[in-house]
């Protein structure tokens, strides 16, 4: 297998096919060889009767249904399990991301690299509500892991099979992909990519999402800075506790 995309979605019916679609007229002039797993992580609406129709249809259609909402990186973990290819895409299943850059990708992975996030230059999103919030948390993450990325969080990225088998999520750790492959040695680099605007549905991200990532946060800083020396990281704790 050439190319796998790893697309997990929560109520997003009205934008699958359209996503699949898109995907198959852009893998015409790349590969055949390519599988579209579809993870549906607990959705009300009909996002899997819709993912099981294209299956029927399409033998490169994967699909994974969780029993719950168990969030996005349980979401991805599972599509990675799944997937077979020497490179996976993940993309989010709201058409916000353009199937379009699939071969700017590529061409990025062809320089060398293990990783390559896309950079949603001029963002579609409000921006009291998902910019500011992100913009605070690329730096936020890019001060502390080392990395400097525009956009940690974006949706859109293809890894080398190797960096998406070795990565675990749990929590909000998604957003942290980037710089917990930066810190295990696989080369990270970022391309600028066209975001559009959301056509159905609402976002299910907003500013709560951004604390209840601090915890996360805080796994990966010991993750990426303090796994080989864990008494540094916990002496800042005593340090503060008895002052």
């Amino acid at each position: 297998m050439d190319i796998s995309f790893v697309i997990p979605a929560f109520n997003e019916a009205r934008s699958l096919k359209g996503l699949y679609e898109a995907i198959c007229v852009q893998m015409e002039t790349i590969t055949n060889d390519f599988e579209v797993v579809f993870v549906d992580d607990g959705s009300s609406d009909r996002s899997f009767e819709i993912m099981h129709e294209l299956a029927l249809k399409d033998s490169k259609v994967k699909i994974i249904k969780l029993r719950r909402n168990f969030g996005k990186s349980i979401a991805l973990n599972e599509g990675f399990r799944l997937a077979q290819g020497d490179i996976i895409f993940t993309m989010d299943a709201d058409l916000q991301d353009d199937p379009k850059e699939i071969h700017r990708f590529l061409e990025k992975l062809e320089e060398g690299y293990d990783l390559i996030s896309g950079w949603k230059q001029k963002r579609k999103d409000p921006v009291l509500s998902k910019n500011l919030p992100s913009r605070l948390f690329n730096l936020m993450i890019g001060q502390f892991s080392g990395l400097k990325l525009h956009d940690h969080n974006c949706g859109f990225k293809a890894y080398r099979k190797s960096v998406a088998k070795g990565i675990s999520l749990y929590g909000d750790l998604h957003r942290y992909i980037p710089a917990i492959a930066h810190s295990t040695g696989w080369k990270v680099s970022e391309i600028p990519i066209e975001h559009h605007e959301r056509t159905f549905g609402k976002s299910k991200y907003g500013l709560e999402r951004f604390f209840h990532g601090f915890f996360d946060f805080i796994t990966v800083l010991f993750i990426t800075k303090y796994l080989k020396r864990p008494m540094h990281f916990f002496g800042w704790f005593g340090m503060m506790c008895k002052s």
